[in-house]
This record gives C-alpha cells, sequence and structure tokens, in this order.
C-alpha cells in the first residue's frame, strides 16, 4: 500500500481513538473548571458505561438506546452521588486530598467491576451492522462513525446547554468564581453535584461507543483515563474545545506512532506529551490554570 493511502488509514485510526480521548477530555474539563478536582476516576466511568452496556444490551437483550440511556444514566448519578458523599464534604480541604479521593474512588470502582464481571474481556456487537465504509484509501468500521459523530454531537450540544440555558449560565458562572456565584442565587453545591455527573456521564459515553471497536474489561479504564488527562492538558485543562482538539490530536499521533514506530510506542505518546506539559509548566496544575485565565 502506497504511503498517502496508509497515511490516511492511520488518520481515520487516529480521529476515532481521539475522539474518545476528547470526551474523556471535556468530563476532565468540566468538573475541574467547576470544582478544581482532577478526577483520577474518570476511567473507570468509561469502563462502568462499557460493562454495563454490554450487560443491558448485548446479554440481557435490551434494546441499544435504552440500554445505552440507562447505562450512561446510572453512571452520572453513581459520580454525583459519590461527588456530594466524599468529595463535596472535602471541598475546603487541600487539593491533594481530593486527588487522592478521586484515586481511592478509581481503585474501589475498579475492584468492584472485578468482583461482578470478572477478569474475562466482554466483546459487543457494532451499533449498525454492515460491512466498513470506504472513504478513498481509507477502511473505516461502521462504529467509527458513531465514536466521532457522537463525540461532535455531544460537543455542540454541550456548547448550545452552557450558553443558552439558565443551568449551563450558572454552572459557567460557578467556573469563573465560585465565592461570587451564591450573591447571584447560585447554589453552587447543587451545579458542582451536576457538573461532576454530567462529567460521569461522558466519560460513560466514550465508554460505551468504544466498546464494540475493543473488548471491554474492569482494567480498561486506566489507559484511557490516562489519555484523556493528558488531552485535556494539552488543552489548557480550562477550555472544552481546546480538550476536544487534544485529544483528536492525541489519536492521531498514537496512530502514527503506532504505524510509523516500533511496537509499543502508542502508548508512549501519551506519556511524552505528559512528561513535556510538565516540563513546559513546571508550576504544575495551579500554572496552567493560572495562564489559562491570564490568556498566556
Amino acid at each position: 500500500m502506497p504511503f498517502h493511502e496508509q497515511l490516511l488509514q492511520y488518520l481515520v485510526t487516529g480521529l476515532t481513538n481521539g475522539a474518545i480521548y476528547a470526551l474523556l477530555a471535556v468530563g476532565f474539563v468540566a468538573i475541574y473548571n467547576v470544582t478544581d478536582i482532577l478526577n483520577f476516576a474518570q476511567g473507570e466511568n468509561a469502563m462502568l458505561g462499557a460493562l454495563l452496556l454490554i450487560t443491558f444490551h448485548g446479554q440481557l437483550g435490551w434494546p441499544l438506546v435504552p440500554a445505552f440511556v440507562v447505562s450512561v444514566g446510572l453512571v452520572a448519578l453513581l459520580g454525583g452521588i459519590l461527588y456530594r458523599l466524599i468529595l463535596w464534604p472535602a471541598r475546603n480541604a487541600p487539593h491533594l486530598n481530593a486527588l487522592i479521593l478521586t484515586l481511592g474512588i478509581s481503585i474501589v470502582l475498579k475492584g468492584l467491576a472485578l468482583v461482578y464481571w470478572g477478569s474475562d474481556p466482554y466483546a459487543l456487537a457494532s451499533f449498525t451492522v454492515g460491512p466498513p465504509v470506504q472513504i478513498l484509501s481509507a477502511v473505516v468500521p461502521r462504529q467509527s462513525l458513531w465514536v466521532v459523530g457522537t463525540t461532535l454531537a455531544l460537543v455542540m450540544g454541550l456548547y448550545l446547554f452552557f450558553q443558552n440555558t439558565r443551568i449551563g449560565r450558572a454552572v459557567r458562572a460557578c467556573a469563573v468564581n465560585r465565592r461570587a456565584a451564591p450573591l447571584m442565587g447560585i447554589h453552587v453545591g447543587l451545579m458542582a453535584t451536576l457538573t461532576f455527573a454530567l462529567g460521569s456521564a461522558l466519560g460513560a459515553v466514550g465508554g460505551a461507543v468504544v466498546a464494540p471497536l475493543t473488548l471491554a474489561t474492569y482494567a480498561m479504564g486506566g489507559m484511557l483515563g490516562l489519555k484523556g488527562i493528558v488531552a485535556a492538558l494539552m488543552g489548557g485543562l480550562t477550555s472544552a474545545p481546546r480538550a476536544l482538539v487534544g485529544g483528536l490530536l492525541l489519536g492521531v499521533l498514537e496512530a502514527l506512532a503506532a504505524g510509523l514506530l516500533p511496537s509499543g510506542a502508542k502508548n508512549a505518546v501519551a506519556f511524552a506529551i505528559l512528561v513535556l506539559i510538565l516540563f513546559l509548566r513546571p508550576g504544575g496544575l495551579a500554572r496552567i490554570r493560572l495562564a489559562a485565565h491570564s490568556g498566556l
């Protein structure tokens, strides 16, 4: 196959993977902007979304749409409850405490998933049955179209939600200044809980749509969560559109590395980018947030 045809195939694969990273990254950004919490359990939300959809649709035979909605809804509900019960009481503690709490939630969710679903991988049929789609010289699985389409639709829907609804504007106000928001009659705790649930739902959607393209296991959330964090950091951690671009770019870079570099280089890309970001921003997350607010 000529190199330009291989390049197009790498691009298609990268955009598919990148769309998943983008969904998780947008969830990271939404939660971080309102709560100042980097949710290390976001990857486990993706894992739960995938395994719940497989359980309801693949094993119990529910129709796809109700199974999808219930799976994502359960993860969103769980995220909101965990935030309210565990993270909200610690809102005035040092940020490191919240990071440790989300890491603990991640470990517990992974352990519970192992107990319930076991260690065996689970497969799920594509949402649309049929042969792959040919786009120029690239072969595109039909599920890849679902992944990219779902991501773009959700990002557009979130933009409209935050710009044109009362709740969306209240969430934005909390992101700008949580101390001043109550003076405008905004219940900061409720907005933070809703945002945590929304971010968890985005992770669950990412896991659900990628399930037919991979084998879902209790351990799949770790690497997905890491790449979602890297994509969010690539966008500055405060901008959903930049997080979207960061996720897509990370996916393309990974696909190019997998095709052009020795085996195993794919996963090294995310670690290399993370090291580069921390090198360029030695002050860490606080420096990134300060730079974003100051326009740097």
